[in-house]
């Protein structure tokens, strides 16, 4: 099977975690669309949706679904969004649409995170791809430096020849060569730097659940 193909399979099995009458959360991303076009089929009969981009939101509201903010939202009862990289604990890297901060804002709303990925993103220890980091400018380049002390390259994600801005107004900054053995110590230590806004390691909004595609079929993992 094709990567699309595999993505569009675990899309469609996560309708299975989708609860009628109730509000979920969804992400962003290749694969979190092919789950938003199945997802179309239950418009009827669930509430409606909290999205982690406008990118999503837009994607939604076009296949009729309606669209809450999270503001609006105490709880909802499952978040569906891929991954980057996740490892056999449920750790992931995520960040690659450049929606992170929003993704683990409506992870920590949720009450299970369900994965879907095809079977690549599944690694040993989280570092393969890159960490995306959403950054305020104006610390940019001390950042830089500080993941140069830990090993690691930092350079800003570009777009159309300037530097990308996300959703929320902010740079990205995407690092490379970092073995990340501690998901969760990472996490918190970049997050204190100041002019870090999110750092793309899900260590504390890790997965409960992993919708593994593969030429097998979908595999479930749970953590």
């Amino acid at each position: 099977m094709t990567q699309d193909e595999l993505k569009t399979l675990v899309g469609q099995a996560a309708l299975q975690y989708v609860q009628p009458g109730s509000i979920i959360g969804v992400g962003t991303g290749s694969t979190v669309n092919k789950f938003i076009d199945a997802l179309a089929s239950m418009r009827g009969s669930i509430a409606g949706a909290v999205s982690s981009s406008v990118a999503s939101t837009q994607r939604l509201q076009a296949l009729g679904i309606k669209v809450f903010e999270a503001a609006e939202v105490d709880e909802l009862a499952v978040y569906i969004d891929g991954a980057d990289e996740i490892d056999h604990a449920g750790c992931m890297i995520k960040g690659g649409g450049a929606a992170l901060t929003r993704e683990k804002i409506v992870a920590a709303q949720s009450r299970q995170f369900v994965c879907i990925a095809d079977d690549s993103k599944l690694v040993e220890t989280l570092g393969h791809f890159p960490v995306p980091v959403e950054v305020i400018p104006m610390a940019t380049r001390r950042i830089t430096r500080q993941f140069g002390a830990l090993g690691g390259l930092a350079v800003v994600r570009m777009k159309d020849g300037m530097p990308l801005v996300t959703d929320n107004g902010q740079h990205i900054v995407d690092v490379t060569g970092l073995k990340i053995a501690d998901p969760p110590g990472f996490e918190s230590e970049v997050n204190q730097w100041p002019g870090v806004v999110t750092v793309g390691v899900f260590a504390f909004q890790k997965a409960q659940v992993c919708l593994l595609g593969g030429p097998g079929g979908v595999k479930t993992m749970r953590f």
